[in-house]
């Protein structure tokens, strides 16, 4: 259906740190990644704190990432730590420091700390005859740096390197798996159930399935007018990558175009509904501070909040004028919560969204407004992010921060929500 002869041709590796906060963390203790049993979780404290990352020989016996701490048996060959994030930032940066051996920053792409993507194609002939052999020598290198194992996808494109990373590479022996176009029939086609492909959800699995479609290979012969009219643009991105099409270029960085601030929480408790009400306006806080701090007014507001059982209750609302006022967001989230979520349920997740953004210099005043008010309240907003900018966020709180539903207090000085 597809002309592969005016696709893209690259040579684009996406490498992977297999395990890698757990075999950092085992690394530190003088311990084999490969033989011991560690998990990473939020907080060994918290006997519902959640698995961030565990060893190959402890996923054997059914503990994995998103595990809780309390499904850990109470075994002396089993080691349970807590995240140290700024060594782990300073392991992926000497990774980092071997991959720029081989390519320019701009044919880099930082994936998230534990994975990334190169684009070989002009430079692989430099240090190798091919990019199976640089994929090697980067693997053996990253080991011999920091003593942590990699798997490397080598596609023609981010897509097929990504794919052949992860349905491939991490299985074989040497850690490295080489996807071209003709080998899409083979490798790619025969892979179900769709929600193990790139980009599709169990909801859209679904959906899919009721086409009758149920692997790759079954998108990629569907009709892709028929994809389009029922899934948008999204139906013809699923029917491009179902046949191992993708034409992102890695020094063609992404413009965002709608930008978001947003604040989520996995609660290390069950929380109560009435209690939920402190972290959600901590969360709003947080949000609200970021966004004056960016000179913007947000149009649209989003949250949800989750429940231990997995029912989620979520919904977003419009502000035409646009606010940074974070009480006047909390009030009208409330409002909604109070009229749509389950009060006698427990909770475990909280998240927070702004979007749709408009610069603060265009704020509009209503007439009926006490003005004098408004200027105390501005002067007053802008005192308080100022502390906060300088002294942190603890050196102002709420007096709800105070009370024993608050995270503010636990969170201050982590790192993408964990120790340092």
């Amino acid at each position: 259906m597809y002309n592969y002869h005016i696709c893209p041709h690259r040579d684009i590796l996406c490498v992977d740190l297999k395990s890698f906060f757990a075999s950092v963390s085992c690394i530190l203790k003088g311990l084999d990644p490969m033989t011991t049993k560690l998990a990473v979780v939020g907080d060994t404290k918290s006997i519902g704190s959640v698995v961030l990352a565990a060893t190959p020989e402890l996923k054997k016996i059914g503990i994995k990432t998103g595990s809780r701490l309390f499904e850990i048996p109470n075994r002396r060959d089993i080691y349970i730590i807590n995240p140290s994030m700024k060594i782990y930032l300073d392991y992926s940066g000497k990774i980092t420091e071997v991959a720029l051996k081989y390519v320019a920053p701009e044919d880099f792409h930082q994936y998230s700390i534990d994975e990334f993507f190169m684009d070989v194609t002009k430079s692989y002939h430099l240090f190798e005859k091919s990019p199976y052999l640089l994929a090697r020598r980067i693997r053996k290198e990253i080991y011999e740096a920091t003593k942590i194992d990699s798997a490397i996808g080598i596609g023609e494109n981010m897509l097929l390197s990504k794919l052949a990373l992860d349905s491939e590479a991490k299985k074989m022996s040497d850690g490295i798996a080489e996807w071209r176009y003709h080998d899409v029939p083979e490798k790619l086609w025969p892979i179900t159930p769709l929600r193990d492909f790139w980009g599709i959800n169990r909801r859209s699995e679904v959906k899919l399935n009721q086409r009758g479609i149920f692997n790759i290979g079954d998108l990629a012969h569907y009709n892709p007018a028929h994809l389009k009219r029922d899934f948008g643009i999204v139906g013809v991105d699923w029917h491009l990558h179902a046949n191992g099409i993708d034409f992102s270029v890695i020094r063609e960085k992404h413009v965002v175009h709608s930008p978001s601030i947003a604040k989520s929480q996995i609660l290390m408790r069950d929380y109560e509904f009435e209690d939920i009400y402190v972290v959600l306006f901590e969360q709003i806080d947080e949000v609200a501070h970021r966004l004056r701090l960016a000179h913007r007014l947000a149009r649209t507001v989003q949250f949800s909040v989750g429940t231990k059982d997995g029912e989620v209750f979520r919904k977003q609302f419009t502000v035409k004028e646009g606010t940074n006022n974070e009480n006047d967001m909390m009030k009208t989230v409330w409002r909604h919560l109070l009229q749509m979520a389950d009060t006698e349920a427990l909770y475990r997740t909280i998240s927070v969204s702004l979007t749709n953004f408009i610069p603060d210099s265009i704020k509009q005043v209503s007439l009926f407004e006490n003005m004098e008010k408004v200027l105390k309240e501005e002067a007053l907003v802008k005192t308080i992010d100022e502390l906060k900018v300088k002294y942190g966020q603890l050196s102002v709180m709420r007096a709800l921060s105070r009370t024993d539903a608050s995270t503010l207090k636990l969170r201050e000085g982590l790192i993408a929500g964990h120790k340092r």
